[in-house]
């Protein structure tokens, strides 16, 4: 076969790289990604469809988050492929049941904007991906979660995420596990291990000071200030 009879590949996003610009439709009209959402972050996240359990349990709890994700200049966007219509019924639908009103827009799509992301899994039909695309004030992806069809998503740890990172970017500094509620460390945060001369004698006297703490010359930490 000719490598030019062969089906392009289709470049997904990976971390560090821009999210893919595209325009799109949604219930809130037409958007322009990541254009629209310059200056600030925002999490992309796809569901397998409309109408469907846990998707609908996962909607509330987004739309129940919505205050803590905007604390965090942080905006919310739905995606699955279904078209508009569909969206707005089973928004509907919604605020009529749990009495939640879905207050962010829901991108709909006939395939082209799943397959630009990757978001089509060959062995489950034509239903969406579970996935979350977490994205940056300048347009980059920073992280990036798949879940199966059967396990909804903890919206804590989303937020979490959003604010670790913001953190993490703003102080230079790392995030021990299960921040902030780490097992050795409690809420504080990892300094970067020294990689020169200059910076280990930095390290130095910042533990000699107590500005920061350090276990071993590689792994050091400090409180937030």
């Amino acid at each position: 076969m000719s490598p030019h009879d062969e089906t392009p590949r289709v470049s997904l996003p990976l971390l560090g790289d821009k999210f893919p610009q595209m325009e799109v439709m949604s219930t809130h009209g037409a958007l322009n990604l990541p254009h629209d959402y310059a200056g600030s972050w925002w999490v992309f996240f796809s569901h397998p469809a409309d109408f469907t359990p846990v998707c609908t349990t996962e909607f509330v709890s987004f739309q129940k988050h919505l205050a803590q994700f905007g604390k965090l200049n942080t905006k919310l966007v739905g995606f699955s492929v279904d078209q508009v219509f569909s969206h707005l019924k089973w928004i509907e639908w919604i605020k009529e049941n749990f009495q939640v009103e879905i207050e962010f827009p829901i991108v709909a799509d006939t395939g082209a904007v799943a397959d630009k992301l990757g978001l089509i899994h060959p062995g489950k039909g034509t239903n969406t991906v579970r996935a979350v695309f977490v994205v940056d004030d300048q347009g980059v992806v920073r992280t990036i979660l798949y879940y199966p069809q059967e396990l909804g998503r903890n919206m804590a740890e989303i937020v979490r995420i959003v604010k670790a990172l913001q953190i993490a970017d703003a102080k230079q500094v790392a995030m021990p596990a299960n921040w902030p509620e780490n097992e050795l460390f409690a809420d504080e945060v990892i300094v970067p291990p020294a990689n020169t001369q200059e910076l280990q004698q930095q390290r130095l006297a910042q533990a000699k000071s107590g500005e920061i703490t350090c276990v071993d010359w590689w792994l050091c930490h400090k409180k937030l200030r």
